[in-house]
């Protein structure tokens, strides 16, 4: 308690549970859900994004785009690299991330961490 205390003070939020939302929700991308102390905080990733960050190579016009089965897993298969980088996101504050405690990732918000998505159990639609 002394430890979530002293966070707060100096500006770091514990951000904890972030877990990947399986629900049939009309969100057209990963949703993800934590809490920081009692007060619940949701973190969005849109299917472009999601579509950006699996192969930045391909020109958006010719890419196939990810469904929720697949980006789902593979938002639980990289659930701690997402954990760091909306946390990130999320202790900047209000200031630099206006929709707070919305977390909205964006692909700057991925590229800027320099983490990197494993797609090694990706399967893609046929």
């Amino acid at each position: 308690m002394r430890e979530e205390m002293l966070a707060r003070e100096v500006g770091a939020m514990q951000l904890t549970g972030l877990a990947v939302d399986n629900s049939p929700h009309n969100s057209d991308g990963l949703l993800l859900h934590g809490w920081d102390g009692d007060h619940q905080v949701t973190a969005f990733i849109s299917r472009r994004v999601m579509d950006d960050w699996v192969d930045p190579r391909q020109p958006y016009a010719r890419r196939k785009s990810l469904f929720r089965e697949q980006y789902n897993a593979l938002g639980k298969r990289n659930l701690a690299a997402i954990e760091r980088i909306v946390t990130s996101k999320y202790n900047r504050g209000p200031a630099f991330n206006r929709q707070h405690p919305f977390v909205d990732v964006l692909l700057s918000d991925i590229t800027e961490s320099g983490e990197v998505l494993d797609v090694a159990e990706l399967v893609r639609e046929t």
